[in-house]
């Protein structure tokens, strides 16, 4: 290889170096603990798919696969996920709670939005909304690139990451993508972001991904020692307390081609948004895509 060839290489970046694996290891993996274990591949298409490949085959709870690069990435409603090597968090969880009651395993991905967006505040100094019911969401400035570490953005929310749930095996696998260090110029949209974009004041990845899986381990355990009650483990009290959505009126693209329209009022027992329509009704929203089209901060999102 030429220097000229190893300036262009995908993985001559300096500023996205690889994952130092033995280190997560050392740092996650103990005994007691949810973690049993972890893998990073350099690529791969989707680390979901991967792991409940695993786990139909039968699988550990606690095991975590990570990519540096995911080529067929994927999100809510078949949409895809792509970013550049190593410039992001690309990685999935098998999850087993069965003694919980299943009706309540719905709360898992508003659980991971939950730790993922307090574990990414703790570790990157960035304040992560939660838009109901998977995505996240960080606020840019007009001057992302100007912004200096650990300066207050105001800006427009945008989406920098995401999280997928499916049953898989015993268990559930929950994906979770977090754009770290993308420029502007790599944003895959006008509304995507990243946390660097956001005025990070850390884009190591290996302190973010400790951050992120120890907060879930957390939110985790408090959940299942309440079999799964969102209201008696405080997740449904953080998840509102956290979520963009609520206060805003927004459009729901239903299932079915329905749509509906209505102000967001609160996430009930089963972590279903309610919204207040203009008839006064207040209905009830379990699975759909959500516009926020006015109210805090403005804007469509």
């Amino acid at each position: 290889m030429t220097p000229s060839d190893a300036s262009h290489s995908r993985w001559s970046d300096l500023d996205r170096p690889p994952l130092n694996v033995p280190a997560l290891r050392r740092g996650l993996l103990r005994p007691g603990g949810l973690w049993t274990s972890l893998d990073v591949v350099e690529t791969t298409g989707s680390t979901n798919s991967d792991l409940a490949r695993r786990a139909a085959a039968g699988l550990a709870e606690g095991a975590v696969l990570v990519a540096e690069e995911q080529t067929a990435g994927r999100g809510r409603l078949d949409r895809t996920w792509t970013a550049p090597a190593r410039s992001g968090l690309f990685f999935s969880v098998f999850l087993t709670p069965g003694d919980v009651p299943v009706h309540r395993w719905g709360w898992l991905p508003l659980l991971t939005g939950v730790a993922t967006a307090t574990g990414l505040a703790r570790a990157a100094g960035v304040d992560t909304a939660l838009k109901w019911p998977n995505d996240l969401l960080v606020t840019v400035p007009k001057d992302s690139d100007k912004l200096r570490p650990g300066e207050t953005p105001l800006g427009e929310e945008r989406k920098a990451g995401g999280i997928l749930a499916e049953r898989a095996g015993n268990g559930v696998v929950v994906g979770i993508g977090v754009n770290v260090s993308l420029r502007t110029d790599e944003l895959p949209a006008p509304t995507a972001a990243s946390l660097a974009l956001a005025g990070a004041v850390s884009t190591d990845r290996e302190t973010l991904l400790r951050g992120v899986l120890r907060s879930l381990e957390h939110w985790y355990v408090q959940w299942r020692a309440a079999d799964g009650d969102a209201a008696a483990s405080g997740l449904q009290e953080a998840y509102a307390a956290g979520c963009a959505t609520l206060g805003r009126t927004v459009r729901a693209q239903l299932p079915g081609d329905r749509t509906l329209t209505g102000e967001a009022v609160a996430i009930d027992g089963d972590g279903r948004l309610i919204l207040s329509t203009d008839d006064g009704l207040q209905e009830p929203v379990s699975a759909g895509d959500i516009v926020h089209l006015r109210g805090i901060g403005g804007g469509l999102t």
